[in-house]
């Protein structure tokens, strides 16, 4: 009897160390850790700060959350929320070519992405490829969002 005790109290133990260490999340989350998120925050500041006309400081933060959210894309390659904002940041910083990479790498892990598929219609548009903009929209049509009404606005504006 004293071993069934002994066996139920250390596996009693085993459980709560196990859901302890679980909810620390003892290890990377999915998105690559604090580096995402800090680099998608100096991002929403960078576009409040554009929408205010201060594009060099805009810059500057659009810069800062690239070097971000490149370490972050190399400790988790395969989070489409990492991959659609270093596409951004890559965009906003003048490398469209580079950013393009990025934005299709995210639609290969998940094509019904709403912010990569707004973003690349975006660059499509910045770009002169309107066609390619149109399809990007075309992905986004009856997803009642804001990604496609933004997407289709500008493309309107082309």
């Amino acid at each position: 009897m004293k071993f069934v005790i002994t066996f139920l109290v250390f596996l009693g133990l085993s459980i709560n160390f196990n859901l302890t260490y679980a909810a620390s999340g003892g290890g990377l989350d999915d998105t690559g850790s604090s580096l995402y998120k800090s680099g998608k925050k100096l991002i929403i500041r960078a576009k409040k700060l554009e929408k205010k006309e201060k594009i060099e400081k805009a810059k500057t933060l659009y810069a800062k959350a690239l070097v971000k959210l490149e370490k972050a894309y190399a400790e988790n390659k395969k989070n489409a929320d990492i991959l659609n904002y270093l596409g951004f940041a890559l965009r906003k910083t003048g490398d469209f070519k580079k950013a393009e990479k990025f934005y299709l790498e995210g639609l290969e892990l998940d094509a019904g992405h709403l912010g990569i598929n707004e973003y690349l219609g975006e660059l499509y548009v910045q770009t002169g490829r309107i066609e390619l903009a149109k399809e990007r929209l075309q992905v986004l049509d009856g997803c009642k969002c804001e990604e496609y009404d933004e997407l289709k606005e500008l493309i309107e504006k082309n």
